[in-house]
């Protein structure tokens, strides 16, 4: 073996491991941004569960999870394999990356703007993923940030969009921005009219309750079996949760048949009697439970942090990537939909919000969109020459 191709084989396993590492930072993102925690304070990670601080040489990168089994090294509680996989994962897409972008190897970094911005890209739809399937949420520090290298990325390396002047890398760029928040825009709102509330009527009264079983977790409404958190119901400032209550008792007072309706932070009564309605915040409310024989619940197909993140992507990949995009993450959901149904697994695929999706198919572009596009566009042709 030569010199260069040692040089090179070192070079790829740089590339790799560089990635795994950045992975190992994504997981303090992924954990401590939701939480309100700075990624920068503590500096050295920390077990969720013991709070111990975790030594440089118990957090190397895919490696330490592997000699510590999957176990923290002072209280033996298990370190979830998504670590290990996020790393790992960062790790082979830094490195597609790099194989894909680098143009051909001689020893010059001309090819190295394109690479680095795609790795920040690739870097934030990763917490990005992981956050919105932990806690149903697109933070803004990555979606806006996002947003804003993409932008500046694009003036810097106009090739990013396809372009060699500056200034219309920028515009491109800027383009593929609006156009992807307003597509998405458009989606949600006509995804309001037609899936908007759930409805339900039940033959008997059924007991429901509304209840903070964690101080720092939203509220949880529980009603026939199923359960929905705050952030599941309101969305919008207009959204009500409304109920046809048998029985309603607000901390010690009880009332009689009567329409609740709850917004995120208020309640009206309007008891059957004809009594005059009672309005109260919610703030004082210890306990809230009843019996209802219909309920109306408000729900959200997607949220407006997905808005943001088809923005991004825009962004950085330009308004062909934003619609192959849209188009992708669909196929991507009803797939992820339909297999974990014939194994009798459905909650599997519900509780995995679209941002994921999007940034799968986003994911798929970067590597094979415009090849996709192409095979699928040359299929039509020769199916209209066939008809024909």
């Amino acid at each position: 073996m030569t010199r260069i191709a040692v040089l090179e084989f070192l070079i790829h396993l740089l590339i790799f491991f560089l990635g795994a590492g950045i992975g190992s930072f994504l997981n303090v993102v992924i954990y401590r941004l939701p939480l309100g925690i700075s990624v920068n304070n503590p500096k050295r990670s920390f077990c969720p569960q013991c709070k111990k601080q975790i030594p440089w040489f118990q957090n190397l990168p895919l490696i330490s999870w592997l000699s510590l089994r999957g176990k923290c090294a002072a209280c033996k509680s298990p370190i979830p394999f998504r670590y290990f996989f996020v790393e790992l994962l960062t790790g082979c897409i830094f490195y597609a990356i790099f194989i894909k972008f680098r143009g051909s190897w001689d020893y010059r970094l001309d090819w190295g703007d394109m690479v680095i911005l795609y790795w920040i890209f690739a870097a934030l739809l990763i917490a990005g993923t992981f956050i919105d399937i932990d806690h149903y949420i697109l933070p803004h520090e990555i979606t806006f940030g996002g947003l804003a290298v993409g932008l500046i990325g694009s003036w810097i390396e106009p090739q990013l969009m396809g372009e060699f002047i500056r200034s219309r890398g920028l515009v491109a760029s800027l383009a593929g921005a609006c156009i992807g928040a307003t597509l998405i825009w458009v989606i949600i709102q006509l995804g309001k009219m037609a899936f908007g509330r759930i409805k339900r009527k039940f033959q008997s009264p059924e007991a429901w309750t509304i209840s903070q079983p964690k101080e720092d977790e939203p509220p949880l409404f529980e009603i026939a079996k199923e359960s929905f958190t705050w952030h599941d119901i309101f969305f919008r400032p207009s959204d009500r949760l409304v109920m046809t209550c048998t029985e309603l008792k607000v901390n010690e007072t009880s009332y009689g048949p009567c329409q609740l309706e709850l917004r995120e932070n208020a309640m009206k009564i309007r008891p059957e009697s004809g009594a005059e309605v009672q309005h109260t915040t919610l703030e004082d409310i210890k306990k809230l439970e009843g019996q209802a024989t219909q309920v109306l619940i408000p729900r959200e197909a997607m949220g407006y942090g997905d808005i943001y993140l088809l923005a991004m992507i825009g962004s950085f990949l330009g308004w062909q990537a934003v619609l192959f995009t849209v188009v992708a993450a669909s196929v991507l959901g009803s797939i992820i939909g339909v297999v974990p149904r014939l194994f009798g697994k459905t909650e599997w695929s519900s509780k995995i919000p679209f941002g994921p999706y999007l940034a799968g198919g986003a994911m798929i572009w970067l590597f094979y969109g415009p090849q996709l596009v192409e095979w699928y566009m040359n299929r039509l042709v020769v199916r209209e020459i066939l008809d024909v």
